[in-house]
């Protein structure tokens, strides 16, 4: 069974809940979801991150991308783009890069912003120039997706999007789950097509 790699970064906890629905998505075509973490990253470092977060996804290392089928990328907002851990983690590629590790792979996105104009769409679109830079083969949402053209909370054709409030206490909507799921399963599909 080929898998597919959810790596995100989640402050607090509206993407990791997110990558849970993304997983469930990945199950349903057949294929097995690994889901990871980057650690955190701040201006002034005193000691390392230790090799295993507390609670939660592992940490990404290197063989994971190696070993994954395809990926999707998952970062909170910050200012209209992916958060800083996530961005450190892409920056750090650069033998992956050259190796073409990701190349030909199929990868998709996903975001949560505290408001409905929070930069869900730059933000995705943010993280899909890692992407093609890496030769991966970018995959959206496409408006067969009914949610897609009612849903009033999260979901774009860029990738999955949650809106999970000013307090972060706003559950995933219906619409959410089942966009989430969709991204999952196009992004599992695409994969199983490219291994035949």
């Amino acid at each position: 069974m080929i898998e597919i790699l959810v790596l995100y970064y989640s402050r607090n906890g509206a993407v990791a809940r997110l990558a849970r629905h993304i997983a469930r998505g990945i199950e349903e075509a057949g294929a097995g979801a690994r889901l990871r973490t980057v650690p955190p990253v701040a201006p002034v470092t005193e000691v390392a991150a230790p090799p295993v977060p507390d609670e939660g996804a592992p940490f990404v290392e290197r063989i994971d991308l190696e070993q994954c089928a395809g990926l999707l990328l998952g970062s909170p907002t910050r200012f209209g783009n992916m958060a800083a851990p996530l961005k450190h983690f892409l920056d750090s590629l650069g033998a992956e890069w050259v190796g073409g590790t990701l190349v030909g792979k199929p990868a998709g996105v996903f975001t949560a912003t505290s408001t409905q104009h929070g930069g869900q769409e730059s933000t995705l679109l943010s993280m899909m120039l890692p992407l093609l830079h890496h030769g991966a083969i970018v995959v959206g949402i496409p408006f067969t997706e009914a949610a897609l053209n009612t849903t009033a909370t999260g979901g774009t054709p860029y990738g999955a999007s949650h809106v999970s409030g000013v307090d972060g206490d706003r559950a995933i909507s219906d619409d959410e789950k089942l966009l989430a799921r969709a991204l999952g399963r196009r992004v599992a599909e695409t994969a199983m097509r490219l291994q035949r």
